[in-house]
């Protein structure tokens, strides 16, 4: 589990970018992590691994302080961060030096998951396009087999077959005993995968709830007399609108016309869903 209270950051005192994060990730979820550019998304991934501290408050990862590198808690950790730099060697020989740092490594499985991906494991990563490194990285990470997966704008640079090959493998990685945590703004790219939302913005964390709850306390879509509108804007599809569920109706999730409710009425979602 991954724990945060009150946690406070900035590059400086002229530069915030985190204020007052209290925030609880449960494993067997994929978590969403979204919120607009410069909210600290990023950042808040590198306080959960440990790449850096907070300027006040907590992170627990498991029951331990991650600015401790502490063995045991990163053989279970991995971040997957949208910009990396590997050495130019093979992905095979990449795994021979940083495998044993995770002791469920499967290289069996790497293997598959490179040739799902359409990438050689034997070829030299600097020779590879930027989607292909990115496609060997994620092969690597899967078969880490970690309990803790965090990843920043995973489909960058992936193509469109590549994409959906993507969500098969992470829709399988999951279990009751791992989590998955996906910063992103290619909402469309992962919305069927997630099952937890959590929204930043500039107060804090405007929204944590799972899709369940969101869709019973919510309903996406063309908006009828009666009905308590929250949120509508035009599409090309017409006007659609969050609407309070007052009724328990079936509703499919629209993350990114939720995204905007909670950006333009942060005040009246907080209320539903800090409803008993």
């Amino acid at each position: 589990m991954i724990k945060i209270q009150n946690l406070n950051f900035g590059y400086s005192s002229s530069r915030r970018v985190l204020s007052n994060i209290s925030l609880s990730l449960q494993r067997g979820h994929i978590h969403g992590l979204l919120g607009c550019n410069g909210i600290g998304k990023t950042t808040l991934l590198k306080l959960i691994c440990g790449i850096m501290r907070p300027d006040a408050g907590s992170v627990s990862v498991n029951g331990f302080n991650p600015a401790a590198h502490n063995p045991e808690m990163l053989r279970e950790l991995m971040i997957i961060p949208e910009e990396f730099d590997l050495p130019n060697i093979s992905l095979e020989r990449y795994a021979n030096i940083a495998s044993p740092l995770y002791p469920r490594f499967d290289r069996g499985q790497m293997r598959g998951y490179c040739q799902e991906l359409g990438v050689n494991p034997e070829e030299r990563l600097h020779s590879m396009s930027m989607g292909q490194r990115k496609k060997a990285y994620l092969a690597f990470a899967l078969a880490c087999n970690v309990k803790m997966l965090l990843m920043d704008e995973p489909t960058n640079g992936l193509d469109i077959p590549s994409k959906s090959v993507f969500r098969r493998l992470l829709a399988g990685y999951v279990d009751e005993n791992r989590m998955v945590v996906i910063s992103t703004h290619q909402v469309a790219d992962v919305e069927s995968l997630l099952d937890n939302i959590v929204i930043l913005d500039q107060q804090g964390v405007a929204l944590n709830a799972t899709t369940t709850e969101i869709c019973q306390r919510l309903k996406f879509g063309k908006a009828e007399e009666g009905d308590k509108v929250i949120h509508s804007e035009s599409t090309i599809a017409g006007d659609m609108a969050v609407i309070y569920n007052e009724q328990g109706d079936e509703s499919q999730l629209n993350i990114e016309l939720l995204f905007n409710a909670v950006t333009a009425n942060r005040n009246a979602i907080a209320a539903i869903f800090n409803k008993n």
